[in-house]
């Protein structure tokens, strides 16, 4: 197989050519060796791959110049966006091993050989606070054992995940299921630059094509392909990151599930994954158990590292001098937890004055340690 960079609008030409996908442009390459011979086939060669009859090849001979790659390049560009096949060294070698890895990766940021030390971080877009909540702790601690969190961008759970490494000062890459020059939610656009200067966005899909519902199945692939194993927190029975789990088994990556309320329809296709035999975690030593030999090789330092992480955490949380809390902020914040609390539950465990509550919660608020939640209810962050 080449590696001639150079080749690169021909890898694109053939990409987007009919009737071939991954796994197609992969046995294509294989059996020709080079994109060039493949360029240059006749349809009666072509037959000679598995998997394409003599209508398919023909589509293929037909379309194969159609693509306006040299455009491709010029967008890409002007974006900073970089492209990366199966042939160079840069692209990510678990993904090169699934059977149909992207022959092509657009990149948007950096892929450094400690990517290689991923784990994902998936689960519904629609989730509570409790779901927040744990996608990125475990995102952070994992981050701050040197993981890179791996995730799909998307509203919910991706979301936090990718927050929770970035917080951690880690790496974490997104999968878009859209081309690079679009940005799916719109509002991650900032989260989407964050990412891309400590570790990368990407996708199989060339620039201008527009986020649709088919694109993110096969997005799915990428984030499990990515990553030794893929963490489900708080998935919905009919949700997108069951599909990421059946790709991880279809690759032999571990899969994890954080347990949620069992009377929440939002935990019931995380808390069906247990029961199908998924491992459950509730903390990073788990994970680490469920990677394995890596894992255990790593167990201790990461279980050193998620410890300091909280310490600094709670640090951040709880140490007045540092956040420069008053005793009524202090007081306040201790009453508080991650399970919303009315303004009067915290009037009636604090003994302090409904003005002096509500004033300071403000305050909390501001200094960015409690969240106001829709129903006047507060959580601490």
């Amino acid at each position: 197989m080449e590696r001639n960079s150079e080749a690169i609008e021909l890898w694109l030409k053939l990409k987007a050519a009919e009737g071939v996908g991954s796994v197609i442009f992969g046995r294509l390459m294989e059996r020709f060796g080079a994109v060039e011979r493949v360029m240059g086939a006749s349809v009666a060669e072509m037959t000679k791959v598995e998997g394409v009859g003599t209508q398919t090849a023909e589509k293929i001979a037909r379309t194969r110049e159609g693509f306006d790659a040299e455009k491709e390049l010029e967008l890409a560009e002007r974006l900073g966006v970089w492209l990366v096949t199966t042939a160079d060294e840069r692209y990510p070698a678990a993904l090169r091993a699934i059977y149909d890895p992207p022959p092509v990766l657009y990149v948007k940021g950096t892929i450094e050989r400690q990517d290689s030390l991923a784990v994902a971080i998936v689960g519904s877009r629609r989730c509570s606070l409790y779901g927040q909540e744990q996608s990125s702790r475990f995102a952070h601690f994992l981050a701050s054992a040197g993981f890179t969190i791996v995730s799909g961008g998307a509203r919910g759970i991706d979301s936090a995940a990718h927050i929770g490494a970035l917080k951690a000062g880690g790496r974490t890459i997104a999968v878009q299921g859209c081309g690079l020059k679009h940005v799916f939610p719109p509002e991650n656009e900032k989260l989407f630059e964050q990412i891309s200067k400590s570790g990368a966005v990407v996708s199989e899909l060339p620039l201008e094509v527009e986020s649709i519902a088919a694109n993110f199945p096969p997005r799915n692939r990428i984030i499990a392909g990515l990553s030794m194993g893929v963490i489900v927190v708080e998935a919905a029975e009919r949700s997108g990151s069951l599909i990421t789990a059946t790709a991880s088994l279809e690759y032999n990556r571990e899969v994890m599930a954080v347990p949620g309320k069992i009377d929440s329809p939002l935990s019931k296709g995380s808390n069906e994954l247990i029961k199908r035999g998924a491992r459950l975690v509730d903390c990073v030593e788990d994970v680490m158990d469920a990677l394995g030999y890596v894992g255990q090789g790593l167990s201790a330092h990461a279980g050193a590292a998620a410890a300091s992480a909280q310490e600094q955490v709670e640090g951040s949380l709880f140490d007045a001098s540092r956040l420069q809390l008053t005793s009524e902020e202090e007081r306040i914040l201790r009453s508080l937890s991650k399970e919303p609390s009315q303004i009067e539950s915290v009037i009636a465990e604090t003994g302090l004055a409904a003005g002096c509550v509500s004033a300071t919660l403000v305050a909390l608020q501001l200094k960015g340690v409690v969240r106001q939640l829709p129903g006047n209810l507060f959580v601490r962050r």
